[in-house]
């Protein structure tokens, strides 16, 4: 392919080629926007992805055309495309290469016919089953007929030693840094998929596609290739920093919305709670123990006998909703409840879904796709759950089409993507199979915004796509099953789909599967007695450890109890460890939602694989049991055990310390305050009761008092601990905590600032504010290492405290 002529437009160039056309046009000037195709025009699709395409821009660009190359450029990128071969290189306003495809030209377009199902009328019926992933509906007698032309896209790349690569979503793998990997990218139970990628090179990718998409740095090739397109359409964005290239992302596809500051306290949840008197019951035992909890959630099946997926409760289990909603908000509780995608028949819902045209062809599944369809779903999900005051959604299976959920043996990674985009493509748009929850999402945010603005959107959901994160969505990592390897591979599952750009991932603390089913490859933890097992609950505590450090603090699964409880009673080590995280979590709420401000207001993200704080220092590349949270936190989780085995086997000779890598500067170890050197890997305290956690030097964290509830004590005492050791700076953010009144304007900040020069703390003036904000409070100023603390009056004008002045 060789360069033949191109024009300059407002915000970019149009190349015209030897095969087909491409577009390089700049959003702003570190974001360019690629598309390529061999028709004669580019396509005029809408993208469900992107919300600032180029388009919309006014960017200031130089064009410089030299003997062998193309130089577009802007004060921050430039790109540079070589005539002989249209191979593109991505160039920092210094001179030196971000990236750069093969020099024989890195984009490749396939033709490929693209097929549309048509389903037999007259053939009886829709096959359905009912398996451990819930209800299913597979539609027989069905003709598969030509539908148009797309592509095959290949964008390849020649990625530079020790370049480490993050993204891509949330597997089940482990994978960490990207290099040398292989990944399958279509949407499946514990796959959510996010086609974006972070370089420590300083930039990014988002491939703005929805088709089933393979990611490859093998023997094969280092490339992204997607099945079905109708052109190539990528976007190539500049940091350097990880924060920079994610606030690029977000520019693109939407920021995040405020969570309701509930969301950030515990959620209790297990498959499953089956009466009103049950979750009110549990929620008073929370009370009566003095253990916090914003949340319960009330799993599947709450719908009457088998009307799989009918949004209205069961009257007989649930006999008063409202009163039952009632009584939960009077305990100072929230209430989730799962809904689902698929609807079985017999209910009113499907009966009104089938009666408009708006079931897919299994005829139980409806068409996220269209926008009558998905206001009806929030309809009947208003009519029959909102308005009795339900607090959140669980759209579970948002994945709706599977194949490959059962049977002892787990199909190998090839067959199991065939089998699942195979089926999948049966009822939607092949082009636009990884869509579906994105469009489902969209649903349920816009139909509640639409009824109110004074209960924020949450909606707990299994699948992912880019953009997704503007509905309110927080992903869960799907159905895991119990056993140290699982935990571990966790870990980088949730800091790669965070590093994809969107803020908010979560687990099963405990993993979903407990027991082993050997008869099912899925169903495979370690654990037959669950909370029984001495080794199960080693285990679920070091899970419950790394939840507490999550965006979403959430325990869930099947097999077996969750509450605080079942893990033993006051006095014994994992009640009282359990108690001691979950009450720390609640500690650390002001420090935790004021990172959620950050990620509102400023693209921020709290859940930070090392590499987006220390990108430069290869020894984190590859730390997949290491994340920051926030600016100040490092946590290591134990992800072995060390007192007990399955069937409360007791180990011998384990050690109860792990491996922890510090990065350069100095550290404070969170439970001891102790002053460490950084740049060390060292053996860190690891016992039943300690989660290694360090704090860095030059941060501030804002800790609040202990709370049965997120916001039980608004004008509490907040203690600001310093962590001296070089200049740091906070700043804590508050609002009225559940309504959309902060998106024009109803918020107060106050910046905090330490000088480590002349040992001060300046807590600087109040801008903004929100309806029960607090006019005078007090802070409680401690500085680590130092006992003793100075109480601060503060009514909103800067005040300076002096390391002198602190009472010992």
């Amino acid at each position: 392919m060789r360069l033949t002529h191109f024009h300059t437009e407002a915000n970019g160039v149009t190349l015209n080629t030897s095969a087909g056309i491409m577009q390089i046009a700049f959003c702003t000037p570190g974001i360019a926007g690629i598309r390529y195709t061999l028709d004669s025009e580019f396509s005029g699709k809408q993208s469900l992805m992107v919300v600032n395409r180029p388009e919309r821009q006014d960017v200031q660009l130089k064009v410089a055309d030299h003997s062998g190359h193309l130089e577009i450029s802007t004060e921050l990128l430039k790109v540079m495309v070589d005539k002989s071969t249209c191979a593109f290189s991505y160039w920092d306003s210094s001179g030196s290469l971000l990236a750069a495809e093969p020099s024989g030209g890195g984009k490749t377009l396939e033709r490929t016919d693209v097929y549309r199902t048509i389903f037999d009328a007259s053939a009886d019926g829709v096959e359905t089953d009912r398996g451990a992933d819930g209800f299913r509906a597979r539609a027989e007698g069905m003709n598969r007929i030509f539908d148009r032309q797309a592509y095959h896209t290949k964008l390849e790349f020649d990625w530079q030693a020790g370049e480490a690569l993050y993204g891509l979503g949330s597997h089940e793998e482990g994978m960490m840094n990207l290099r040398g990997k292989h990944q399958y990218l279509y949407q499946q139970n514990m796959k959510a998929v996010i086609p974006a990628l972070l370089s420590t090179r300083g930039y990014g990718i988002l491939v703005d596609s929805y088709s089933y998409m393979s990611f490859h740095d093998d023997s094969f090739g280092s490339y992204i290739w997607t099945d079905v397109d109708d052109e190539m359409e990528f976007y190539f964005i500049y940091g350097p920093e990880f924060d920079q290239i994610i606030a690029g992302i977000r520019y693109l596809t939407g920021e995040a919305p405020m969570l309701p500051k509930w969301a950030y306290g515990y959620v209790q949840s297990k498959e499953r709670y089956v009466s009103q008197e049950e979750l009110i019951d549990t929620v008073q035992e929370y009370r009566g123990r003095g253990l916090p909890l914003d949340c319960i959630v009330l799993d599947w099946q709450s719908w009457t006998g088998e009307l799989w997926g009918q949004k209205t409760l069961d009257p007989q289990r649930f006999p008063d909703p409202s009163e039952m909603m009632r009584k939960l908000h009077a305990l100072n509780a929230k209430l989730m409840v799962s809904i689902w995608p698929i609807m079985k028949e017999g209910g009113d819902n499907h009966r009104e879904m089938s009666e408009h045209g708006f079931l897919l062809g299994n005829q139980a599944t409806y068409d996220a796709f269209t926008d009558e369809a998905r206001r009806l779903y929030w309809k009947q999900a208003h009519a029959g759950l909102f308005s009795h005051g339900i607090d959140a959604w669980w759209c579970d299976c948002t994945e709706p089409f599977e194949a490959d959920w059962k049977g002892a043996v787990k199909p190998e990674p090839e067959q199991r993507m065939l089998m699942n985009t195979a089926e999948a493509k049966l009822y939607l748009d092949p082009e636009y199979i990884n869509a579906y929850s994105l469009l489902h999402s969209k649903g349920i945010y816009e139909g509640q915004r639409s009824v109110t603005d004074g209960k924020r959107v949450v909606n707990l959901t299994r699948s992912a796509y880019a953009g997704q994160h503007r509905y309110g969505a927080v992903t869960w990592s799907g159905d895991i099953s119990a056993n140290w390897e699982t935990l571990r591979k966790q870990i980088a599952d949730g800091l790669n789909f965070c590093a994809a750009g969107s803020p908010y991932w979560t687990l099963d603390i405990g993993a979903f599967f407990v027991h082993n089913h050997k008869d099912l490859w899925f169903w495979n933890g370690d654990y037959n007695d669950g909370v029984a097992d001495l080794g199960y609950r080693e285990l679920y505590v070091r899970w419950f450890q790394l939840g507490a450090c999550l965006p979403m603090f959430r325990s869930h699964g099947t097999d077996t109890p969750r509450e605080i409880w079942q893990f033993g009673e006051p006095g014994e080590p994992f009640y009282d460890t359990l108690a001691k995280y979950l009450k720390l979590r609640y500690r650390l709420l002001p420090y935790i939602y004021s990172l959620a401000g950050a990620v509102a207001h400023h693209s921020y993200t709290m859940l930070r694989a090392l590499a987006f704080d220390y990108r430069e220092d290869a020894r984190v590349h590859d730390i997949d049991d290491q994340f920051m949270l926030g600016p100040a936190f490092l946590v290591a989780p134990v992800t072995t055990a060390m007192y007990y085995g399955p069937g409360s086997r007791e180990l011998q000779g384990v050690s109860k310390s792990r491996s922890v890598y510090l990065p350069a500067g100095e550290w404070y170890d969170y439970w001891t305050d102790e002053r460490i050197e950084g740049g060390q890997t060292l053996e860190a305290k690891a016992d039943l009761e300690t989660l290694p956690l360090f704090v860095r030097a030059g941060s501030i964290i804002p800790v609040g008092p202990d709370v049965q509830y997120a916001d039980e004590r608004p004008e509490a005492v907040i203690r600001l601990k310093v962590y001296p050791g070089k200049d740091a700076e906070f700043t804590l953010y508050e609002d009225e905590g559940d309504t959309y009144n902060y998106e024009a304007g109803a918020y107060s900040t106050i910046e905090m600032r330490w000088c480590e020069s002349d040992r001060t703390l300046t807590i600087g003036g109040r801008t903004g504010s929100y309806d029960g904000m607090p006019g005078d409070r007090q802070f409680a100023v401690e500085i680590a290492g130092k006992s003793g603390q100075s109480i601060v009056s503060y009514q909103g004008d800067p005040v300076v405290v002096r390391e002198d002045e602190i009472e010992v």
